[in-house]
């Protein structure tokens, strides 16, 4: 006698990115996790807890998304976490991701996070 089992896997749709340009990819979570480690450079924080944020971000990218995202909410997503556990981290993120053209906009950026700590502590 013979007996034949199956299994229901639950397959997992990859993840599109829309670059700037309008090319497409496949979501690469080393490629955030490198961005990341570079940020979190000489800051006190463990690669196991990059690996989290890293996790986080990803779920928040795909419950948030259809097949595609582009970069703008992944770097959107990516600084809301950041403004939350680093705020140098957060800064040098920013520095990257929005590519800032004069130090008027480093420091509207940085004025952006001062108001957004103040008004956490006061809640």
């Amino acid at each position: 006698m013979r007996r034949f089992t199956t299994y229901e896997v639950i397959e997992k749709i990859p993840l599109m990115v829309v670059k700037k340009d309008g090319r497409r990819e496949i979501f690469d979570r080393t490629k955030l996790m490198n961005g990341l480690l570079k940020s979190f450079e000489k800051r006190p924080i463990s690669v196991n807890d990059v690996e989290q944020l890293v996790s986080k971000i990803e779920s928040e990218l795909r419950n948030a998304a259809d097949a595609e995202v582009t970069t703008t909410q992944i770097g959107e997503i990516t600084m809301k976490y950041l403004r939350e556990v680093d705020q140098v981290a957060y800064v040098r993120f920013a520095s990257v991701y929005r590519q800032f053209a004069d130090i008027n906009n480093f420091l509207q950026e940085l004025e952006k996070l001062v108001n957004h700590s103040r008004s956490g502590r006061t809640k």
